[in-house]
């Protein structure tokens, strides 16, 4: 029988019904460790303190006080992810690595997320971003057939490739090029072409955009095999080089089952003034709707300028836990669940 779910997940009959899917955690973490180990891959542990937690529009961090010897407070953020610190250990030379890293996002919380969550995130110097969609792959055939809700998806069919505006002609009906210009997207452009979605008067580009891959597109993807979603925009990929053959997209990639977004790739954006530029008009935007922005990190840019060319992705480990043993909650496959 089932253990009661209004239990606190440390009562022991409710961890008797969580125990296996946490055991098949560690099978899974064993595993992948092992993928990299085999392949030269050195695992690395970057602080979680951090002067800048990231600087995307719509990614919210925990800030904390860091109180100095001399009692004096400094304004310090829990890390949304830890691309700057491997990205700088990439400026040292480093070549190839990985970080199962704790990580903290506010304005997180549900089935699907958690306030606090593992990230699998890695780095190939020298090889470009498609080599990372065939190692994400190779670990979601470890995790084997996956399932969520009534979606089932099998990661060891060769998977769907599809760019972003080819998806969202197919499911949205929107010409998703032509409302880009360049790097900016056409806020009216874009608007013009929805359909059965209200929009609000201050509903930019990029939250139209968001609505419509969370709506209309995402319940499409990775059903039955999984899909990767390719060729992000421009405006939606601040950390990603341009493709080289239309300035619009960008080198970005997420991989999806069974709807569920698991993975997040890039063609490193390797040009400090280029990467300055985005942030700043990224923490423009996120002072225009939420009232603050976050610290540019003053090192990273300084670090990008000695960074080889590279590509990175970052993986939601509690979530491919979630998918391989079925589970309806990612705190089901968290060993301590945030209270």
């Amino acid at each position: 029988m089932k253990a009661d779910i209004a239990l606190p997940w440390w009562h022991p009959s409710r961890h008797a019904d969580r125990r296996p899917a946490l055991l098949a955690r560690n099978r899974l973490q064993a595993g992948i460790r092992g993928w990299f180990g085999a392949r030269d891959f050195l695992e690395v542990d970057p602080s979680a303190l951090q002067v800048s937690p990231g600087n995307e529009t719509h990614l919210h961090a925990m800030g904390v006080t860091a109180i100095g010897n001399d009692g004096a407070g400094r304004q310090m953020y829990l890390h949304t992810s830890p691309e700057f610190a491997m990205k700088k250990l990439l400026a040292a030379g480093e070549t190839r690595i990985f970080s199962f890293a704790h990580v903290w996002r506010n304005r997180e919380r549900g089935a699907r997320h958690s306030p606090e969550f593992t990230m699998l995130e890695w780095y190939r110097v020298g090889e470009g971003y498609e080599v990372l969609m065939a190692d994400t792959q190779a670990f979601l055939r470890l995790a084997g057939p996956l399932r969520f809700r009534d979606a089932v998806c099998d990661p060891g069919l060769e998977p769907e490739r599809i760019s972003v505006a080819e998806a969202f002609r197919a499911y949205a009906g929107v010409d998703l090029l032509a409302t880009l210009d360049g790097a900016l997207g056409d806020r009216d452009a874009l608007a013009a072409q929805v359909r059965d979605m209200r929009i609000a008067p201050d509903d930019g580009w990029s939250d139209i955009f968001s609505r419509l891959l969370s709506e209309k597109v995402e319940p499409h993807l990775g059903m039955g095999r999984v899909t990767i979603l390719d060729r992000y925009p421009a405006v939606e990929a601040a950390l990603a080089r341009a493709c080289a053959d239309d300035a619009r997209a960008a080198e970005r990639f997420e991989v999806y089952a069974c709807g569920v977004e698991l993975a997040n790739g890039f063609g490193e954006l390797t040009n400090p003034v280029e990467q300055r530029r985005r942030f700043e008009a990224e923490m423009a935007e996120k002072a225009r709707i939420y009232g603050e922005r976050y610290p540019i990190d003053e090192d990273f840019l300084a670090a990008l300028a000695l960074m080889p060319e590279a590509s990175g992705i970052a993986l939601g480990f509690d979530r491919l836990v979630m998918l391989a043993t079925g589970a309806p909650r990612i705190d089901d496959v968290i060993w301590a669940p945030v209270g």
